[in-house]
């Protein structure tokens, strides 16, 4: 190792399969404390299959902000390097095995609601229900417009906060990339975590389906309904009473 990298607070490079034993031992420590340790487990060589993880993968890799420090990233949450990661509204911790045992924070801006309303309107009627929802299977119309760049339920860079405890400067490590990768790993799993992560309600697209439903519904305005005695005389034709209800005295018939 070359002075000048010890000078500016690098340390030596450390191996994939040690980078896996101090993951393996770290999880290990916080599980013995009491912890709940989620670590991300990459099965096959896709980061994600699903359409809510790879739509988010997709999102990240579409923005040049992000270009140069992902692939490393990708290589990161790969090997197992993501020891922990834990998504809560609006934020995801997590640990990160390098040179060193990383902190990572990762701060996801709310949706806007005139924005949130704006998706839930152009989705009405076009989602049927939770379930559908969360496993994607949707139309390729309602796909499109959830992933809609700026406007759609994913995040831009500028809604994207984040730091890690590393002593790399650049504004993105490796460590962040691999942790935002890891959020699509963990969205294969448990896609819901996105509304909770964006701090709204899957439910809310639902619900916008049903109000469109019950507003198709409605019977005809009370204005808009003629009782059978104007239509007798607007027609000139008799129309037959309905039957008496019980306990109520029926007119006799003219003589």
């Amino acid at each position: 190792m070359r002075r000048y990298d010890y000078d500016y607070g690098w340390k030596p490079y450390v191996p994939v399969a040690e980078r896996r034993r101090q993951a393996a031992r770290e999880a290990a420590k916080l599980t013995k404390k009491g912890r709940t340790v989620s670590p991300v487990v990459i099965k096959g060589s896709k980061i994600a299959n699903t359409f809510w993880g790879k739509a988010w993968c997709d999102n990240l890799e579409r923005y040049s902000d992000y270009s140069n420090r992902l692939p490393r990233g990708r290589t990161y949450v790969r090997n197992g390097s993501v020891v922990d990661l834990q998504v809560s509204p609006g934020a995801v911790t997590a640990r990160v095995s390098g040179s060193s045992l990383y902190r990572v924070e990762v701060k996801v801006t709310a949706v806007p609601k005139a924005h949130w309303n704006a998706v839930c309107t152009d989705c009405a009627g076009a989602i049927d229900s939770v379930v559908e929802l969360l496993e994607g299977r949707f139309s390729k119309a309602v796909m499109t417009r959830l992933c809609q760049e700026k406007t759609g339920l994913f995040p831009r860079p500028a809604e994207i906060k984040f730091k890690c405890s590393c002593p790399d400067w650049a504004s993105m490590c490796k460590h962040v990339a691999a942790v935002l990768y890891g959020i699509g790993a963990r969205l294969d799993e448990r896609p819901e975590l996105l509304f909770a992560l964006r701090n709204v309600d899957q439910r809310d697209l639902i619900a916008s389906a049903g109000k469109g439903m019950a507003k198709k519904r409605k019977g005809p305005a009370a204005a808009k309904v003629l009782e059978s005695s104007n239509l007798s005389e607007i027609f000139g034709i008799d129309i037959a009473e309905s039957p008496a209800k019980p306990g109520r005295r029926r007119r006799n018939p003219p003589k």
